[in-house]
């Protein structure tokens, strides 16, 4: 395992530098280096949106939420990742006429300028900062505590993660939003490659699909129905779920920023549909490593059931492969995660554009490091820490609508205040200071339901009184 984990190791690291001294440019302005020059492909495509949403999360958080909750995971990822799918190409064509012919930086910026409003962009920033800090952090600290579990002298987990942040911002630094898309293309490959050699292998150890599930159901029978043993998976958060992950595409800038770079809406129809198959062939294996660990480490710790069934049950080069994998993941989602709030902190500024572009890039290194300490002091809960970074963001759906699709949504001053204030109470939840339900419901499907409704109320009576 060592011998292939260095020739691996050293092939990855150089195909970075590859990248890195081949998108490497000496003049950054605001569209070489935070758009990659707005004219992305179709694979291309595919792959950098893949390797954005599906990552350490994936590899790590899926297996565990499987081994967990069970079988009705499936609804909570696969089925919404589906639905995503249809919602990327319906709005996602609609934003992409609503900024062809303005110099689209940022999402931030995009709202400043529906709103003719400081307020709503700053509103889209801090949602986009306080919500994927927490996301990449879990990215960082996923894979350090995997590589400290799976090595028998590990060294300490800042070690691991301090690394990471190194690696992600130098070739980022360099090479700009282009090096991190071709990274990204390399992750992707890689992790359906190696997630299906794991799952495979899984299965094979069990004696096959059905006798995995007959073992399971002879196990705990509830893991083969929702709401799963510990109850999570009822409807109000498989809803919740589906909802908060369908608005991943626009409420959050790594995707968004995509979105608006894609060539030609041709470009981005075949972006989508790959993405929907890529979703259902990278989740399906993890379900097998997840009804492996029930099976096999029912009682053990999250760490212990990852080193085990991911490293020390398989083979020695499946194992090396697979931290390679885990490295990759979350190199190319946190790079992609902290490389756009630099492209948000952009897009809000005024000046000179190379001045500015400057300013961002230090904004970079300083979002990195709050990633970092945030990785050091979070919990190992990977896919509900996901979840909540991912209904945080969501809150600003009904803001960002409303700019995308009423021409006149400067009318609506007040959805950036009512939007900022459901974050706020968000937050409060999280953090057990406010209940978590009310009446029985979400207290999250509340907030995104009482700004729902307030948008289209505001938007219709504002269309009476013109």
């Amino acid at each position: 395992m060592k011998g292939t984990l260095l020739i691996a190791g050293t092939i990855y690291i150089l195909l970075l530098v590859a990248f890195t001294m081949l998108t490497k440019t000496k003049e950054k302005d605001s569209k070489s280096y935070f758009l990659a020059g707005a004219n992305l492909g179709s694979i291309l495509g595919l792959f950098t949106f893949a390797a954005t949403l599906f990552s350490t999360f994936t590899l790590l958080g899926m297996p565990e939420f499987f081994r967990t909750h069970g079988v009705g995971a499936w609804i909570f990822l696969a089925v919404s990742d589906l639905v995503m799918v249809f919602i990327l190409l319906w709005i996602g064509y609609h934003l992409r006429k609503k900024t062809r012919g303005q110099a689209y930086l940022g999402m931030a910026g995009f709202m400043e300028k529906c709103y003719e409003s400081r307020l709503a962009g700053i509103v889209a920033f801090l949602g986009a900062f306080i919500f994927l800090i927490p996301y990449v952090a879990i990215q960082i600290r996923g894979v350090a505590t995997f590589l400290q579990g799976a090595s028998e002298n590990g060294l300490p987990l800042w070690v691991y993660a301090v690394g990471m942040v190194v690696i992600m911002l130098i070739y980022s630094e360099i090479g700009g939003l282009k090096a991190i898309i071709y990274s990204d293309t390399l992750q992707g490959i890689l992790l359906l490659i190696i997630i299906w050699m794991i799952g495979i292998s899984c299965l094979n150890k069990l004696g096959g699909l059905t006798s995995t599930f007959e073992q399971i159901n002879a196990q705990n029978e509830a893991l083969l129905s929702i709401p799963g043993p510990k109850g999570l998976l009822n409807f109000q958060f498989l809803f919740g779920s589906m909802v908060a992950i369908c608005m991943i595409p626009f409420t959050q800038p790594q995707v968004s920023t995509r979105l608006i770079i894609m060539k030609n809406e041709r470009s981005l129809f075949r972006t989508a549909i790959g993405l929907g198959t890529f979703a259902i062939l990278v989740i399906l294996p993890t379900l097998f490593i997840g009804m492996y660990g029930a099976i096999k480490y029912a009682d053990a710790s999250i760490p212990e059931f990852q080193a085990q069934s991911l490293i020390h049950d398989q083979a020695g080069y499946l194992g090396a492969f697979m931290i390679i994998g885990l490295v990759a993941a979350a190199i190319s989602t946190a790079d992609s995660q902290i490389f756009a709030l630099g492209g948000e902190t952009r897009s809000l500024l005024k000046g000179e554009d190379k001045s500015m572009v400057k300013i961002a890039r230090i904004g970079i290194f300083i979002f990195a490091g709050l990633a970092l300490i945030f990785a050091l002091k979070t919990s190992d809960q990977l896919v509900l820490l996901a979840r909540s970074s991912f209904m945080g963001t969501a809150l600003l759906a009904p803001m960002i609508f409303t700019g995308i699709f009423y021409e006149r949504a400067n009318r609506i001053i007040t959805l950036p205040w009512l939007t900022l204030g459901a974050i706020i109470i968000f937050i409060l939840t999280e953090l057990d200071v406010t209940p978590k339900t009310f009446l029985a419901v979400r207290a999250d499907l509340i907030l995104l339901g009482v700004l729902g409704l307030y948008a289209l109320i505001s938007v219709m009576s504002d269309k009476r009184r013109a």
